[in-house]
């Protein structure tokens, strides 16, 4: 059953989700930086240093996002303290600031992660105060601003062949040229190794 409440009269409960979100807003960019970055260690073959990135800001970052924003409401709100009705305001409260925002399922899984290192602490831990299931369906999302780049891209080897898809995803990489050209090798010995332990390559429709 269902106890959410009917009015959402807490402002402690939207100041809360409000810095619960700031606070994956700043995760957020951290790690697209960190994205930006990998593509010029990748076109100078730096690999010890894309090895140490991942390490430090795909794992140890985000962590430490959560460790920051933990910290603040804990400061700022005395969160461990909060009610459970206030949570549980705070939960709706958040689902509302995400109706626009680009990155909700990412966005609920740091509210999970941030909410249960203090919950737990008092026994709150319940569905009520976490996202089990989205909440806000990003099957939708579109950005509509005239330079807007796709989110992603969709390969289809089945169609075009295994050799043109890996191709075309290095060209979409868009390195710089003498990159492309040493790529062209390097997927030259990817199709003959995977010939040598597959045999002849043939892709289900949707492989």
């Amino acid at each position: 059953m269902n106890h959410f409440p009917k009015l959402l009269s807490s402002q402690i409960g939207f100041d809360v989700a409000e810095t619960l979100l700031e606070g994956f807003d700043r995760h957020y960019r951290v790690f697209r930086d960190t994205a930006i970055a990998v593509k010029g260690l990748f076109e100078a073959g730096d690999w010890h240093a894309l090895q140490r990135l991942a390490r430090r800001e795909r794992i140890t970052s985000y962590n430490d996002r959560v460790e920051e924003c933990v910290m603040r409401l804990e400061d700022e709100y005395d969160a461990e303290n909060i009610d459970h009705e206030i949570w549980q305001q705070i939960k709706l409260h958040y689902i509302g600031l995400l109706t626009s925002h680009r990155q909700p399922e990412c966005a609920e899984t740091f509210f999970n992660s941030v909410c249960c290192k203090i919950l737990h602490r008092s026994y709150f831990f319940n569905n009520d105060f976490i996202f089990v299931r989205p909440a806000i369906s990003t099957e939708y999302i579109e950005n509509d601003e005239p330079a807007a780049k796709p989110t992603y891209r969709t390969y289809y080897p089945g169609k075009d062949g295994l050799a043109t898809t890996l191709e075309r995803i290095v060209t979409n990489f868009q390195a710089r040229a003498e990159v492309r050209r040493f790529a062209q090798r390097d997927l030259q010995c990817l199709m003959q190794a995977i010939t040598e332990a597959f045999g002849e390559f043939k892709a289900a429709p949707n492989f």
